[in-house]
């Protein structure tokens, strides 16, 4: 990782101390290695931008205001790229900009009042009716029991990975005409309990009846014990791929709350209550607009 970090700038005309400043400003962070890397990345774009831009070596005291409201145009405008990745470029190049101005190496940070590019906010991407029926009746193909006892639980209760893995057998009650789940561990450390519809309470009946008789209290068992996070998502992988959808825990969750406010209009309240919300704030971004239903909504245009 510090040879990328000492060739950071590689192939760019600088300053005597460019190179090193990179390397010094990674090795002061303890930056996740995917981290580092869009880091390295940015800045070596930042700086190939500065020096064709203003036909000089990039010199980190050099560095204007203008020149980073002119870059963050420049990747938008030239480049066409989408706005979260225009403003995760400028996050990062402002982040060693102030660690420049922290050391005293510049004077002041130039990136520190130019803004993120705004964008209009969409609601989460979930499922739409025919991809959870296709998901469903792949599981049943295969007779995946513990697969479908796993997916219904996202789709009927909105639960996140982390409940999932954590959730154990004295937190499923089953009755005849009732059900429900109760998530111990959620984000937080909050703990809330989820009621459990018809088709729910079925399949994880089926797969509780099945379940290996093993010592853990984990619901989910896989060949090697409890089921771990990575092996939820590489489940989730397997049935993606099968279904030709970039398939994950989280999209699961947001079509369940998508099929909630569909069923249930304006209930926010409940729905933050059964995804256990900190605000409900949060949970108002399911009554925004999709940009599926932004697409409809134009095509219906007619003059």
């Amino acid at each position: 990782m510090k040879n990328s970090a000492v060739n950071a700038l590689d192939g760019v005309p600088v300053g005597a101390d460019e190179a090193g400043l990179v390397g010094r400003f990674l090795d002061a962070h303890a930056f996740a290695p995917g981290t580092r890397r869009l880091i390295v990345l940015d800045l070596r774009q930042f700086a190939r931008w500065f020096t064709d831009a203003n036909r000089e070596p990039f010199v980190v005291t050099r560095v204007t205001m203008r020149d980073v409201i002119d870059f963050r145009d420049f990747l938008r405008r030239d480049k066409q790229q989408v706005v979260a990745t225009v403003n995760r470029s400028l996050v990062l190049v402002r982040r060693f900009f102030t660690w420049l101005a922290d050391q005293g190496t510049i004077p002041a940070n130039p990136a520190k009042e130019v803004k993120e590019l705004r964008r209009v906010q969409l609601a989460p991407k979930g499922l739409d009716r025919s991809q959870v029926r296709r998901l469903l009746r792949e599981v049943e193909v295969r007779h995946d029991i513990r697969a479908a006892a796993i997916f219904s639980l996202c789709i009927y209760t909105g639960c996140r990975v982390g409940d999932l893995v954590n959730l154990e057998l004295q937190d499923v009650m089953i009755a005849e005409r009732s059900g429900t789940v109760v998530y111990r561990f959620g984000k937080g450390g909050k703990e809330r309990s989820v009621p459990l519809p018809l088709p729910a309470r079925r399949v994880l009946q089926v797969y509780l009846e099945t379940r290996p008789p093993v010592e853990p209290c984990r619901v989910f068992i896989g060949e090697r014990g409890p089921l771990t996070d990575r092996g939820m998502r590489a489940l989730f992988n397997k049935y993606g791929c099968i279904i030709g959808v970039k398939l994950y825990p989280h999209l699961l969750r947001h079509t369940m709350a998508h099929q909630f406010l569909e069923d249930n209009p304006g209930d926010l309240v409940s729905l933050s209550l059964l995804l256990g919300h900190e605000s409900l704030s949060t949970t108002a971004r399911y009554a925004l607009s999709t940009q599926h239903k932004l697409n409809e909504t134009v095509d219906r245009l007619n003059y």
